[in-house]
């Protein structure tokens, strides 16, 4: 029994002498001193810890006596950062952030010799109902307004088309106010932008809006005129509305080319894709294929047997089948790839319009994607950029401060409707929140806290549960088991496919939660014939009804020779020894008013009432 009893004895003393053994609970660093250190939005505790060679619980505890409670993997702001490095006396300088979207789209200058001509890509721009989807319909001799609904387009589309051997990629942007930021996505990433506007109907406060995205993207402009095949076709007022907004003719000595076209009866369309490739062969529009690609997020959503499904347009460099691409904040390879027909292939140049699926996430439309060869480094950076978003929505999400507090005082009395959004779409997601923050009602606005492509998730139900909102489904339906959950907790989901549906049914919801109007209505007037004393009661006037009725527990006034002697609240009202309900014009009645007996013979009772009116 001896021999094991020394062993154990010897193990305990190696296990004591050996340094590797350190059982402190924490590892122990190299003193090494440090004197800066640079620093990121989001950055997290821990990662701090590490930059200042320190452990993560010495600086959890430094801030816990400072008041402030964190954990290891809290992300801090400025002013806690700052505070802990001037703790141990180093220098903390903040990482420009925008520093990481120019390496990751970073333009490397190419070789001039390595240019090769582009398709150029054209934006179809314009008020709704003018024509735009049918004119790319024309062009592609296909039918995609059938497709949706109302015969508004609800998405954004990407289409290539090949002209006289040339080929030229079409963005078709929804025109109704609710897609402003999908256009303007679609005029930063275009060549050239056609502003379709009917001759029948005119300029149009949209058709304005487009124009000024074309400008501030300082690309060229071309006008369409469509409809002329209408009777009431004007083309003469168009191009005068256009030339006063800047828009100067060529037929008229300006710089601006107009196409009368018919899009429905294809009349004009030739022309039209003539003019296109006039000026884009003056722009010369050339980019770099033999590179990574790099361009930009069209449209993306998630479905439910591929997972996120996004649609890129190629801006440079050559995407294949296979690479690794940084997209917003989501990242992954491409599984697969298919031209804007759907059909399959394995790489796409620059103007090229192209769905994917392989990521590990639905990026927001408008996003820039980035392909590079190392897939450790897509992830790494996109990984960074998520835990960016994530620290930043945390913060808008946050509870209410007590400056947030103040001003809804100030406000008034502030209702807010909380709101989670779900599309099939990104895009869609966008337009809705838009659409139902426009919503002006006095005293209540929406407070849209999620707004995502995708089905209507158990997360969104729990988010709605914990902030009391209301789920807004446009385009996706709920599962049975998200149903059921739903209604177990009460929380209301709506479903819509037309945007402007949402917006007449969440108004009117918005219009009850109001405090409401208050009329007065006058039921009647009463003349005082007779006065009785109880002592038990007080005066009774003896009353005939003179106008209208009086109705019980309605409120009083008391008017003599005109002038209203005290307004309160009728006590009783009775017909001989009987309560009465009301009494009606012509009829006797004893009265008694609460808490006021100087009542006199030939006094006026008026009693009236508030009904609630509905807000315009």
């Amino acid at each position: 029994m001896s021999r094991p009893k020394r062993r154990t004895n010897r193990r305990r003393k190696n296990r004591k002498n050996n340094p590797a053994n350190n059982r402190s609970g924490f590892k122990k660093r190299n003193e090494e001193v440090i004197k800066e250190i640079t620093y990121f939005d989001g950055i997290t505790v821990n990662e701090l810890a590490e930059k200042l060679n320190k452990n993560a619980s010495e600086i959890i505890k430094l801030l816990f006596m400072l008041g402030k409670m964190v954990t290891i993997n809290s992300a801090m702001d400025e002013e806690l950062i700052q505070l802990v490095c001037l703790e141990y006396d180093v220098e903390a300088i903040k990482e420009d952030s925008e520093d990481e979207e120019d390496n990751l789209l970073a333009n490397i200058v190419d070789d001039p010799k390595d240019l090769r001509e582009r398709p150029p890509v054209v934006t179809i721009m314009g008020h709704v109902d003018h024509g735009k989807t049918t004119l790319l319909d024309t062009i592609r001799k296909a039918r995609v307004v059938d497709d949706e609904f109302g015969g508004i387009t609800q998405h954004i589309g990407a289409y290539q088309v090949a002209v006289d051997d040339h080929k030229i990629t079409f963005l078709d942007t929804p025109g109704h106010e609710a897609f402003t930021a999908m256009r303007a996505r679609g005029a930063k990433i275009t060549d050239l932008v056609i502003i379709v506007v009917a001759a029948d109907d005119g300029v149009m406060p949209q058709t304005k809006e487009a124009i000024d995205h074309a400008k501030a993207a300082e690309v060229p402009i071309l006008v369409a005129i469509n409809k002329i095949d209408k009777d009431t076709a004007n083309p003469e007022r168009i191009m005068s509305e256009l030339a006063d907004i800047g828009l100067m003719p060529e037929v008229w000595g300006g710089d601006t080319i107009f196409v009368e076209i018919s899009a429905l009866k294809g009349q004009g369309i030739d022309d039209l894709l003539e003019n296109i490739l006039v000026l884009m062969e003056v722009a010369e529009l050339k980019a770099n294929p033999n590179r990574l690609a790099s361009g930009t997020v069209i449209e993306a959503s998630l479905d439910r047997g591929r997972g996120p499904v996004t649609t890129l347009l190629i801006q440079n460099g050559t995407l294949k089948a296979g690479d690794p691409v940084v997209v917003g904040t989501a990242f992954g390879r491409v599984r697969r790839m298919n031209d804007d027909l759907g059909k399959e292939i394995k790489e796409a140049g620059p103007s090229t319009p192209v769905e994917i699926i392989g990521l590990n996430d639905v990026p927001i439309a408008g996003d820039l994607f980035k392909a590079f060869e190392d897939e450790r480094k897509a992830r790494t950076l996109a990984d960074k950029r998520a835990q960016t978003r994530i620290e930043s929505e945390r913060v808008k999400t946050s509870a209410m401060t007590l400056d947030d507090l103040s001003q809804q005082i100030q406000e008034g009395n502030i209702h807010e409707v909380p709101v989670i959004i779900k599309a099939d779409v990104q895009g869609s997601a966008e337009a809705v929140k838009s659409s139902l923050e426009k919503i002006d009602v006095e005293g209540v606005r929406i407070n849209v806290i999620r707004h995502t492509a995708g089905a209507i998730s158990e997360s969104d139900l729990m988010l709605a549960i914990a902030s009391k909102a209301i789920i807004v489904g446009f385009n996706v339906r709920p599962t049975a088991a998200i149903r059921k959950m739903a209604k177990e907790e009460g929380v209301d989901i709506r479903l819509y496919n037309i945007i402007y549906k949402a917006v007449e049914q969440m108004e009117s919801a918005m219009k009850g939660l109001l405090d409401p109007i208050f009329e007065e209505v006058i039921h009647g007037q009463a003349e005082v014939r007779q006065l009785f004393k109880a002592s038990k009661i007080g005066t009774i006037a003896g009353c005939m009804v003179t106008d209208g009725k009086i109705v019980r527990n309605s409120f009083v006034r008391l008017m003599r020779d005109g002038v209203v002697i005290y307004d309160g609240k009728m006590s009783s009202l009775k017909r001989f020894q009987n309560d009465a309900r009301e009494v009606a014009e012509g009829y006797e009645c004893g009265i008694t008013i609460e808490n006021y007996n100087d009542i006199k013979i030939d006094d006026v009772i008026e009693a009236y009432g508030e009904v609630a009116v509905e807000r315009e």
